[in-house]
């Protein structure tokens, strides 16, 4: 038969054994769904459809929706399935035939369904066409190695945006954990779009309170990529801060460009450290500024003057220290107030955190007491 994807008989639950097994293992062909290795050949395999199709000695009735009628063999679906054999001993009729029905599912769904118990088979098109009716029946007649298929169809090509919510409802309905949680990610992920689908609408009439509980989840998800979006920016400026101590040392220690001790000759030779040009360029305004001692009247040197005094929070020797006032910054600290203090803590230790600054000495004792 042709597109046809197989699962292997021996491995499918409660299959009935093939006939005897050829003796080398032989690869089935790759299908545009999935790769898999059956023990049975594709002779073997069409045998088995060949039975289900032609029904020859067929004992079995079963009834679908718009009086469809399908023919099978009771030994084989009633191995495969507990709950069908169950069915079909509940039937007392002294009839050649036993009789049951599975209604509430298209009747090619059923014929698709009962074809997979023969062979574990399925042509590509009736999984497509009929994905979300075979999780259903496999749920309802226990026939797990079909719910895993099913399952497996839906992750990797079947599941979309527009059936994402029915998708998802039968997830939960079928005990459905990891197909569940994928199309809960999905919602999440493309809430604008499922938002105006079809199924959201169905399920926001039939079922308010899971329609409710999505909201929260939606809620809940966006509030945590707030919160994570203000952390990642926050250990972005403490990050720059740790750039800027460690530019000041090398700066007002051994030189750059055009301040410090020793200057280098060219302009364009890279230090190492990606805050000296910044630096460089406050350095040079705190010097020339005329409005730096006027309180509030200039931010650039506000700026200035903030980063000197986080440094001599940091700095553990500022008689050695070559860095400009850090000596003045550390004798003001004891006239400030308890709030301003802790503040500056706070800071001072979220600056140290966020990258280990153990091969500076004028950092590492400071680390050993903040941290």
């Amino acid at each position: 038969m042709e597109n046809i994807d197989v699962i292997s008989p021996e491995n499918a639950s409660g299959s009935p054994s093939p006939p005897p097994l050829p003796s080398v293992k032989s690869k089935c062909k790759k299908s545009t769904l999935q790769k898999c290795n059956s023990f049975a050949s594709k002779a073997t395999r069409d045998a088995w459809d060949r039975m289900f199709d032609e029904a020859h000695g067929a004992d079995v009735l079963i009834h679908t929706d718009d009086n469809g009628l399908i023919y099978a063999h009771s030994n084989v679906i009633g191995m495969a399935s507990d709950v069908i054999r169950g069915m079909m001993k509940q039937d007392k009729r002294n009839s050649p035939r036993k009789s049951i029905s599975i209604l509430g599912v298209p009747h090619d769904a059923v014929r698709v369904f009962i074809r997979f118990l023969y062979s574990s088979c399925y042509e590509k098109q009736d999984m497509e066409d009929f994905a979300m009716h075979l999780l259903v029946l496999s749920h309802v007649y226990v026939v797990p190695h079909l719910k895993s298929v099913c399952e497996s169809q839906f992750e990797s090509t079947l599941l979309n945006k527009e059936n994402v919510i029915d998708v998802f409802q039968l997830a939960l309905l079928c005990d459905a954990p990891r197909l569940g949680l994928l199309c809960h990610r999905m919602i999440l992920k493309s809430f604008e779009e499922v938002s105006t689908s079809q199924g959201w609408l169905a399920m926001k009439q039939s079922h308010p309170s899971l329609h409710k509980e999505l909201l929260r989840s939606v809620s809940y998800e966006l509030n945590s990529l707030k919160q994570r979006s203000r952390k990642q920016k926050e250990i972005q400026t403490y990050t720059q801060l740790y750039d800027a101590m460690e530019a000041f040392v090398h700066i007002c220690r051994d030189g750059c460009r055009e301040i410090g001790p020793t200057k280098t000759e060219s302009h364009h030779v890279s230090c190492g450290f990606q805050a000296c040009d910044g630096l460089e360029m406050l350095l040079k305004h705190l010097a020339g500024c005329k409005l730096r001692s006027i309180p509030g009247g200039c931010s650039r040197c506000k700026r200035m003057w903030q980063l000197l005094e986080l440094h001599s929070r940091i700095c553990v020797d500022s008689e050695q220290c070559k860095v400009p006032l850090c000596s003045n910054f550390k004798e003001r600290m004891k006239k400030q107030s308890r709030k301003d203090e802790k503040r500056w803590k706070l800071l001072v230790k979220n600056v140290l955190s966020t990258k280990r600054i153990g091969g500076s000495p004028f950092f590492l004792q400071a680390i050993d007491v903040t941290m």
